[in-house]
């Protein structure tokens, strides 16, 4: 009997341990499901559960819950299709739904990564938004080493493709970094509790969330100023190869406008001319004075 008893309490230990664990669980579902899991969990949602048309990050209060919207570039992709989340917080859930297997597949990361589990949901919360920001900073350090790159290809004049590719990049970073912008914005509305869900010792995890937005935004804006001047550079480089063509061209223009005013005068062979008769290698003789007289003046001058 006090065997048995023994027994019990150690489960019943096992299983407290277990909860704690475990901690909380999000609820995840797709869209087909969504309204059911909704009215399962008493929140009434009043806009559509249509995630195609999610175009961007946000979030706002409704009446009994928060709800808001994760659209998340693919790295991979940035142009592309993208992850779009819709989600709801209440006072002791959080309800996500996503038709990709995106969030699964970023809680089972986090389960894996995570010596200890969220206990919270705005732990939860905090993992769950800085992990699909984790290689975002590696990814922009990757644009840098491609701006970097592009910049020698300049310099060794080796442009091939250059305007295709710097456009891509930049497009890339735009997009960026008005995604980078809307999670800052999302991470400003959570820390402000409007609703009152989250216990005010955990706002911390927000205020990082934004902070580490910001920061992603910040190196955005500092890589599409670098690729401005490398744009930048590109075009002094073409520039000054379009100088060097119309200097040229003007410096074999000066040379043979004298000629040409030779050969204009002296082929209008009037009567009293006294070079008509034997003229003519005084003309050439005259015509390659010239030339040689303009080159010394070009070299003095450091035209060429």
């Amino acid at each position: 009997m006090l065997d048995d008893q023994i027994l019990q309490t150690e489960q019943n230990n096992e299983t407290v341990k277990t909860e704690k664990s475990i901690g909380f669980e999000p609820i995840i579902t797709d869209s087909h499901r969504a309204a059911r899991v909704l009215e399962e969990n008493g929140i009434v949602y009043e806009g559509d559960i249509e995630l195609g048309n999610i175009g961007f990050c946000k979030i706002e209060a409704q009446q009994g819950c928060l709800t808001g919207s994760f659209c998340i570039p693919k790295l991979l992709d940035v142009q592309g299709s993208r992850y779009r989340i819709l989600f709801f917080i209440t006072s002791d859930k959080v309800v996500l739904v996503d038709d990709d297997g995106f969030s699964k597949r970023l809680v089972s990361r986090i389960k894996r990564r995570k010596s200890t589990r969220y206990k919270t949901k705005e732990i939860f919360l905090f993992n769950f938004i800085a992990e699909f920001m984790n290689r975002d900073l590696e990814y922009l350090v990757q644009f840098e080493k491609k701006l970097m790159e592009l910049e020698e290809a300049v310099h060794r004049d080796h442009t091939e493709n250059f305007q295709s590719s710097i456009a891509t990049i930049r497009r890339e970073l735009l997009i960026l970094r008005g995604y980078y912008d809307e999670i800052m914005d999302v991470g400003k509305a959570l820390e402000e509790n409007e609703n009152h869900y989250f216990a005010k010792k955990h706002l911390k995890y927000f205020g990082t969330i934004s902070d580490r937005a910001e920061r992603l935004m910040n190196k955005t804006s500092h890589l599409l100023e670098y690729a401005g001047q490398v744009n930048d550079a590109y075009q002094a480089k073409v520039d000054a190869k379009q100088n060097s063509n119309m200097q040229f061209l003007t410096i074999v223009s000066t040379v043979f406008f004298p000629l040409t005013l030779i050969t204009g005068w002296y082929g209008m062979n009037f009567q009293n001319m006294p070079e008509l008769e034997s003229g003519y290698p005084g003309v050439i003789l005259l015509s390659v004075i010239v030339v040689v007289a303009c080159i010394i003046v070009f070299k003095i001058k450091k035209i060429f």
